[in-house]
């Protein structure tokens, strides 16, 4: 079962994840999108949006120096145990509230405006559920494990972070997995089930930055001249007869 749990799902999940947002590039580029609904609601758009947003790309930022960075890496730079587990309580813990906040303003607003929630499909809510969970579970083990200090302290670098990467290098090593908290195997399951279900999703528009907008040439506007040919211009809300041949 640890096989199973941390060494084949691991690569299943990122092989979907891989192969499903090369599929869907190919054969669904028009329904490569948000699907924006913002015509439809946006008081508390204006506020869900940004919370979410802002705040997941904080905790993307935190789990990319938590699980890539290796410890010794911040060792050599000067940065002590306590700073870091500080850093990643603080820093982590706002943004991992914010996230869910924003989320929760985001999922009331779907179902609660009519036309929005209309345009919510099956995956939608699959989605905002595993969403939910994923994010629900990494702040409670940021609150339980660093704040309240529940179950005992517990150090995911040594731990969780090394079987992270093991999984790139093609070495896993499930025993390290095996050995975590049960709050950290569930925060990992339900990433890796969001993984697998990434590429179906609307979330594909995180690979959509458009960089190449800086680069476009320009557009150029011309005034329309007061008058075309010999004929004037008639007003936008006159009759215009076409000529009889």
């Amino acid at each position: 079962m640890t096989t199973l749990l941390w060494v084949i799902v691991p690569y299943v999940a990122l092989a979907i994840f891989v192969v499903g947002h090369i599929w869907r590039y190919r054969y669904d580029k028009f329904g490569w999108t948000t699907r924006s609904s913002q015509l439809y609601e946006d008081r508390l758009l204006r506020w869900g949006s940004p919370l979410f947003h802002f705040g997941i790309l904080f905790v993307f930022l935190g789990h990319v120096m938590g699980l890539v960075i290796p410890k010794n890496w911040t060792d050599a730079i000067g940065m002590s145990e306590e700073l870091y587990h500080f850093l990643a309580i603080a820093v982590g813990g706002i943004a991992g509230f914010c996230t869910l906040v924003g989320l929760v303003l985001l999922i009331y607003r779907r179902r609660t405006t009519g036309p929005v929630f209309r345009a919510t499909t099956r995956m939608d809510k699959a989605m905002y559920v595993a969403l939910a969970l994923v994010i629900a579970l990494g702040l409670w083990n940021t609150v339980a494990g660093g704040v309240l200090n529940l179950g005992g302290h517990y150090n995911y670098r040594t731990g969780v972070s090394e079987w992270w990467r093991s999984i790139f290098y093609l070495q896993p090593k499930p025993e390290l997995m095996a050995q975590a908290p049960l709050g950290f195997q569930l925060h990992a399951m339900t990433a890796m089930a969001l993984f697998a279900m990434w590429p179906f999703t609307r979330l594909v528009h995180v690979f959509s930055v458009p960089l190449f907008y800086l680069w476009r040439p320009y557009v150029v506007y011309r005034s329309r001249s007061d008058r075309l040919g010999s004929r004037s211009q008639p007003r936008g809300w006159d009759r215009v007869d076409s000529p009889r041949r």
